[in-house]
């Protein structure tokens, strides 16, 4: 059965929510960025998935999104040029 986990964080003045879909032979991760979808990964397995993304900041910054999809409860961290890596919160919606 396919399940939807949610995760969100804030990041210089911009919202990053991801979205895992788990349960079957493929993981699907999209990331959005301020509510607009900036990258998806469709990958299979529970191996670790990287979504590389642009924040609209001035000038537009990289950043990734590191999402362990399993065995388990899947987990996500941000990681963004002169900041710590943080990890997303996950949220229930």
């Amino acid at each position: 059965m396919r399940q939807r986990h949610h995760f969100h964080t804030d990041h210089a003045g911009h919202s990053v929510t991801a979205t895992v879909e788990t349960g079957g032979r493929t993981v699907l991760v999209e990331v959005l960025v301020d509510g607009k979808e900036t990258g998806s990964v469709t990958a299979h397995g529970d191996h670790p998935i990287v979504v590389h993304v642009e924040l609209p900041t001035d000038p537009p910054e990289s950043a990734t999104v590191r999402v362990k999809p399993g065995p388990d409860v899947p987990s996500c961290l941000l990681e963004a040029p002169d900041a710590e890596p943080r990890m997303m919160s996950p949220r229930t919606y």
